[in-house]
């Protein structure tokens, strides 16, 4: 079994420690206010729920449950701090799975209580979205973010930390999973966004034609599930080759990331704003941070990114959003807690 020992607080140091567990990654870190980034450590769920060919949230959360109190002690370790070192604990709230939030949840709670410190539930999302201020050089609010994040895809004015409006979303299927049912369409392993992207590079262009949802539809929405649909007939309707897998692989994601390009780069004309963050594990395609930069540049614009060990799921995003938070509101140390599966971004209200 593993246990923490609890010792007692001296000293007044800023320092948060951030717990990820949404989904299917265990994310620890240590973000000091003044010092940055000091730590952070992550465990991978890919190879457990490889063989499934999509995530099991019962083994998710059981892998958690195995992994977060370690990878704690690693962090610690790392920056040279130990428990009683910690002012405050956040972890993620929602959105994600309820039973891998819960783990996260519990751990945060129960030992922010017995060292005594606030307990800060996060929105997953805003994680992600202030993930790129932790990059330099780093964005100046406002700015219009893309966030394109597992089932999520949303366009976002930012004018602040809590202060979000929504711009546009994703109608059904989300960029992230037009990716990986592609992917899965053409018989590659889970999670497959990366590998169709890989596969991609070898595809002749102009091949397949496949259609570009909502791209012309005069608002800021997305709409992946026809692309899918598209996917499906051409790999029915064609032979599986490796070439001609090649060949959709290429004109799947020539076709996703034209409308993310098309959508980020109306979101900037439609607001006035130049400054673009693009945030999740879709962030992390070079075709989309290409053809972005090259797009936005060309208007007097500046695209942001977060490094890309920070695009995917991970405790930093958190450890700093609950640092931004800190900054915000008073500390409160009520250690009931709940999770949120479903959680609007807008939702958040810093005044509670």
């Amino acid at each position: 079994m593993h246990t923490l020992k609890i010792p007692p607080r001296t000293g007044n140091m800023k320092l948060i420690l951030g717990i990820e567990s949404s989904c299917d990654e265990t994310g620890i870190a240590l973000y000091h206010v003044e010092r940055g980034l000091l730590a952070h450590t992550l465990h991978s769920q890919i190879a457990l729920h490889n063989e499934y060919g999509g995530v099991v949230p019962e083994l998710a959360s059981r892998d958690h449950v195995r992994y977060v109190l370690p990878l704690i002690r690693s962090a610690l370790e790392k920056a040279g701090c130990t428990l009683k070192d910690i002012d405050a604990i956040a972890y993620t709230q929602g959105p994600g799975l309820s039973g891998a939030l819960l783990v996260g949840a519990s751990v945060a709670c129960a030992l922010a209580y017995a060292l005594d410190v606030p307990a800060i539930g996060v929105h997953h999302l805003e994680g992600h979205l202030l993930s790129p201020l932790l990059s330099k050089p780093a964005p100046q609010f406002p700015f219009v973010a893309l966030l394109v994040s597992g089932g999520h895809t949303q366009l976002m004015r930012v004018d602040g930390v809590g202060r979000y409006t929504l711009l546009g979303e994703s109608v059904d299927d989300a960029a992230g999973e037009a990716f990986d049912k592609s992917a899965k369409l053409l018989g590659l392993d889970y999670p497959g966004g990366a590998l169709l992207s890989k596969l991609a590079q070898d595809g002749t262009p102009g091949r397949f034609k496949l259609p570009r949802p909502m791209l012309h539809s005069g608002d800021l929405d997305f709409s992946f599930s026809g692309l899918k649909t598209a996917v499906l007939l051409a790999v029915q309707q064609n032979q599986n080759d490796e070439q001609t897998r090649a060949d959709i692989a290429h004109a799947a994601e020539e076709a996703i990331v034209d409308v993310l390009v098309h959508k980020a780069v109306a979101a900037l004309k439609q607001t006035g704003l130049e400054q673009l963050v693009v945030a999740g594990g879709v962030g992390a395609n070079r075709l989309l941070r290409t053809r972005l930069s090259e797009l936005v540049g060309k208007r007097g614009g500046k695209v942001f990114y977060p490094d890309l060990e920070f695009c995917t799921d991970n405790g930093a995003m958190i450890a700093f959003a609950g640092a931004m938070r800190l900054q915000l509101q008073p500390e409160q140390r009520d250690y009931r807690f709940n999770v949120k599966p479903r959680w609007d971004l807008q939702q958040l209200n810093y005044a509670d």
